[in-house]
């Protein structure tokens, strides 16, 4: 009789034990891992208008405000970190972001450094000149001083286009157009939305026509986090599919 009460006590012990373990691991495998628990840590460079800039001591725009609904989606509070945007990238492979959002294009170069999410806007570089610039088109910037902001698709593209000895580096796209103004380069290349921006602020100068590329935007994630990346790439394609994210493009950019 004693002995079949230890068995079954044993038994009883063993199965609460299994149970319990049971459930811790698949907690644990439900958990989504970040850089900090509870929150989604976002690097951007909120130099970027309308899609990261400050309204007071917040950063806001289309990029903010896409990533508050992805992180809902996921149960995490958003934290953003403004960084310079060539740190970006370097920042999201060591571990120190979970994600960069920056108006960011998908190119081959950073491809081979992180992976990117589906594609959640479409960009356009155009060229900001003075309006009695002889630069009429794109044809005519061979040979001329062309303003970028560093690491961005504009220096890429125009150091390959035009070489770098006609390539003039700024930390961001202000610095940049106060050079044009400042008649220290002849034109700058930006994203079309910040041109408008910058254009508007900045009496006498003016977009080309033509447009100088055309990209998609995506989110840049470490090649070691393919399950946030997942769990994210969900989220902002859920938020495509019931119209949130045109409804937020459509708050900062008017269709006109």
């Amino acid at each position: 009789m004693k002995k079949l009460l230890a068995f079954a006590i044993t038994v009883v012990l063993i199965a609460t034990c299994l149970v319990g373990c049971g459930g811790s691991d698949s907690k644990d495998d439900n958990k989504l891992e970040t850089v900090t628990e509870g929150k989604l840590t976002m690097a951007t460079n909120a130099e970027f208008p309308p899609y990261e800039f400050y309204e007071g001591e917040k950063v806001v725009g289309i990029d903010a405000e896409v990533a508050e609904k992805i992180a809902e989606k996921l149960g995490l509070e958003l934290e953003i970190a403004d960084v310079s945007f060539d740190s970006i990238i370097p920042g999201v492979q060591s571990g120190k972001y979970d994600m960069g959002m920056a108006g960011m294009t998908v190119t081959d170069e950073r491809k081979r450094s992180v992976n990117f999410s589906d594609s959640y806007a479409t960009g356009i570089q155009s060229v900001i000149v003075k309006e009695d610039s002889p630069i009429k088109s794109i044809d005519d910037l061979d040979g001329k001083k062309i303003g970028v902001q560093t690491a961005t698709t504009g220096d890429i593209y125009a150091s390959d286009d035009y070489g770098e000895d006609n390539v003039k580096r700024f930390e961001n796209g202000a610095a940049a157009v106060a050079a044009l103004t400042a008649n220290k380069v002849d034109c700058v290349i930006i994203d079309n939305e910040p041109a408008k921006a910058y254009v508007e602020a900045n009496k006498g100068l003016k977009i080309l026509d033509t447009e100088y590329a055309v990209e998609d935007y995506a989110i840049c994630f470490s090649k070691d986090s393919e399950e946030l990346q997942k769990k994210v790439n969900d989220a902002l394609n859920e938020l495509k599919k019931d119209g949130s994210i045109q409804k937020i493009v459509d708050k900062y950019i008017n269709a006109d």
